[in-house]
Order: C-alpha cells, then structure tokens, then sequence
C-alpha cells in the first residue's frame, strides 16, 4: 500500500488497514512489523506511538474484524422479520462470502491457530467473537422456536466455521457451498414444524 507525504490517510489508519491485508493474507506470524511498516509508509516510531506492540497491533486489528462481520451479518438478515429466515439467509450469505475471490478464510480461526495459549491476547479476542457469534446464533434459534436453542447454534456455528475453513483450503470451488443446504437441514431438525418452509 505503500504511502507517500501526499496520503491524508491519517497514519493510525494506514498501519491498520495495511495490517489488515497483510495479517488476512499471509498469517500473524509471517508479517512483522517492519513489514507492516514499509508497506503503511510510516516511521517505525509512528507505529509504535500507535501500537505499542505488535499484540496490540493485532487485537486492534480483530477488533476492527469484528465490526466488519458484524456490518455483513446484519445486513446478511436484513429485510427477513422471520428468525428462521434470517438463519436461512445467514448461510445463503455464509456460501456467498465463502465463494468470493476475496475470502480466505476465518481470521479469527486463524488467530486461534497461530496463537494456541488462551491468554495470548489474539486468542482472547477472536474467542471472544467466536461466544458473540454463537450467542447471536442462539438467539435467533430461540425466536425461531428451537427445543434446544444452544445446541442449535453450535451446530450452526460449525456449519459456519466449516464453510470458511473450507474457503481458505480448496478456493472458491470449495464445499463451502453447501452450507446453506447443511444449516437448513439442521433448522428442519432442530424447528416445530409450523416453524418450517
């Protein structure tokens, strides 16, 4: 991304967003943070003003990743009143992403995976969204009607992490498209009948 003197991009902003790319595409431990340096056009006192630490740099990172799932999944749900539509539409949006030639997967698995120590504050965040997207799961099955609400949304959730762990190993031809088939089936299972289509 590389930034010259001309870049009104305020510097916080081009670390984060260069980090972004580089943290996504290539791993957290394969970039370091002269790298991140480099490529935001930025002196490394600037990045260290900012982030004090490359963890910090990272949690910062996740957390703007939150966000930005947050934005799609709302909007993944948006225009259905009914719970178990949304769900439905969740996942028919889950295999789109999943399709999309900018998907490599779950950042946050992957966080999981390079940082294996649950106190590694990597690992504490993308934990954390992990129990926010599987509360958020198992609040939708509950409207929805589910028996049991919170195995529902774990079953879900695996549905989910799948399609994206199968997005980064195989691209866009991967088994990821059919998760919409693989979660509508679990509604079916988990559903009253009247809650069905």
């Amino acid at each position: 991304m590389s930034a010259d003197a001309s870049d009104t991009t305020p510097a916080r902003e081009r670390i984060l967003q260069t980090a972004a790319e580089l943290f996504y595409r290539d791993g957290y431990g394969a970039v370091g943070v002269d790298t991140v340096i480099a490529q935001a056009g930025v002196a490394k006192t600037t990045l260290y003003r900012h982030f004090p630490s490359k963890d910090e740099l990272i949690v910062a990172y996740l957390k703007r990743a939150n966000e930005r799932f947050w934005a799609w999944f709302e909007e993944a749900i948006a225009g259905h009143e009914d719970p178990r539509a949304q769900l439905g539409a969740l996942f028919d949006a889950v295999a789109k992403l999943a399709a999309s030639p900018q998907c490599l997967g779950c950042t946050f698995q992957g966080a999981a995976s390079e940082f294996p120590s649950h106190d590694h504050p990597g690992h504490r965040a993308a934990r954390a969204h992990k129990q926010a997207v599987l509360e958020r799961l198992r609040e939708l099955a509950a409207r929805a009607g589910a028996h049991d609400p919170e195995q529902l949304a774990r079953e879900l959730l695996l549905v989910m992490d799948g399609a994206f762990a199968a997005a980064r190993m195989f691209g866009r031809r991967s088994p990821a498209s059919v998760a919409p088939a693989a979660a509508a089936a679990l509604l079916d299972a988990h559903l009253p009948s009247e809650g069905r289509r």
